[in-house]
Parts: C-alpha cells; sequence; structure tokens
C-alpha cells in the first residue's frame, strides 16, 4: 500500500463533497495503480480532467502513481477556435432534452440519446466524434469516451449558458439552422412547393419557409419563430456580457 496527495483544482471541486475552490486529499492505493484509476474512484470523470503535475512534472492520466507522489489536477480547458467547419457536434442523454433543443436552435449538431444504455451513447460518441453532454458521471468514466461534460446547472438555460462557455461555442452560433424536432438541417423552400401542406392563415399570411431535409418539418416566422428569437437575443446578449 501507498499513499499520495491529490490536489484538486476548480470546477473538478464539484464531484468532491467539500466543494472548495481547492481541495487536497490524502488516497491510499495499491501498487500499479494508474492515475486515471484514482482519479475516478475519488469521484472525478477523465474527459473533465486538463493538466496534470506530480511532484512539478507534468504528467497525464496514464502516470503510475507512487508513495508519496504530490499530484495537481486541474480542469480542461478549452481553446477557442479550436474546433473546424460547423464547430463541435454532440450526443446528450435523456437528463438533457431541452438543452438538446436549445442546441439545435443555435445551429449545432446533437443528437439526444433519449432511452439509450449507456453504452451505446459512449459507443456513438466515440465513432462520431461526439462531445458527450450527461448529468451522469458514471457514464463519463466510460473508458471509450474522449470528450465529455456533466453538466451542472439544473434549469435548462442556465446549462446551454454553462455549455456555450465550457466549449468557446459563441463564434459558432448561427441560429434557426436546424431542426430543433430532428437535428436535420433547414433550408429554404418555396411556397408553391409546400401550399398544400400549409393551413389556410399560414398560406395567408406568410410568404417564407424553411424545410427540414431530415423530418420534412415545415417553419415559417410565426408568434412561436419571434418568441424563440427574443429568447434567444437575450440568452445571447447576457452570455456575451458575461464574457
Amino acid at each position: 500500500m501507498g499513499q499520495i496527495t491529490l490536489t484538486i483544482h476548480g470546477k473538478l471541486n464539484d464531484f468532491l463533497p467539500n466543494h472548495s475552490i481547492e481541495n487536497s486529499v490524502q488516497v491510499p492505493f495499491n501498487q500499479k495503480t494508474a492515475l486515471k484509476h484514482i482519479v475516478e474512484v475519488i469521484g472525478i470523470p477523465h474527459p473533465e480532467v486538463g493538466l496534470v503535475q506530480a511532484d512539478g512534472h507534468e504528467a497525464d492520466l496514464n502516470y503510475p502513481v507512487q508513495d508519496g507522489d504530490i499530484i495537481h489536477i486541474y480542469p480542461r480547458v478549452v481553446i477557442e477556435q479550436q474546433y473546424s467547419g460547423e464547430g463541435p457536434k454532440f450526443v446528450l442523454d435523456n437528463h438533457l432534452g431541452k438543452l438538446t433543443d436549445y442546441l439545435r436552435l443555435l445551429g449545432f449538431d446533437a443528437v439526444y440519446a433519449k432511452d439509450w444504455p449507456d453504452g451505446d451513447i459512449a459507443q456513438y460518441a466515440y465513432e462520431h466524434g461526439c462531445i458527450l453532454l450527461t448529468r451522469d458521471r458514471g457514464l463519463l468514466k466510460r473508458k471509450i469516451v474522449a470528450d465529455g461534460y456533466c453538466v451542472r446547472a439544473d434549469d435548462p438555460e442556465q446549462q446551454l449558458a454553462e455549455v456555450v462557455t465550457q466549449y468557446q461555442l459563441n463564434s459558432y452560433i448561427t441560429p434557426f439552422q436546424r431542426c430543433p424536432r430532428c437535428n436535420g438541417k433547414l433550408a429554404p423552400v418555396k411556397k408553391e412547393d409546400i401550399i398544400d401542406q400549409l393551413q389556410p392563415l399560414t398560406r395567408k399570411y406568410y410568404d417564407e419557409f424553411t424545410q427540414c431535409a431530415g423530418c420534412g418539418q415545415i417553419y415559417w416566422k410565426g408568434s412561436h419563430f419571434q418568441h424563440m428569437q427574443s429568447m434567444l437575443s437575450a440568452y445571447l446578449r447576457q452570455n456575451s456580457e458575461k464574457q
């Protein structure tokens, strides 16, 4: 048996019983133990870990701990503009349905893995290069998960702000480009091509439409659109002020 001292920094302390800004804990271990195992035993999912320092030297979670080690664990920091193209893709478990809708409204590829087994969610994230968002730290601890985040907030709008901040998403936001129902992409469609699918008042008062390439849902700038636009504008303004 041996013992190491772990100093946990920043938001990683959310996973510990005493949610202080900086927590030092003494952890006993058996020989030939990797740091990843110890970090997850005390409750921290490995995808949330960033910099690791062991006795003043940079290390990683594969580091084989030694008796008497003093190790500092820091949260992962996402660098702005590290994503290419349309930005990151997400897969969310069944705890985060409303957050899924909000991410889609901001233009992000967000798959809602409702009622999927945990193993299938982790496998999907791995195979499709998605960030896994969940409130289940056990899901994040699965070995196959490379990039993931445990959402702390309870309120969906606060969850959205949390994820946008965590992953530096502001420059990738393109509202109303995805279908909030199925995640398909929206494209303009001519009124005459869909007129038989419109209600009489919609035909009379609206001329511009988009349609989902996935489920065929039709959208127009009615009262619901205006409400969502107002909500997103207020959110983006508040989030920008916090940056």
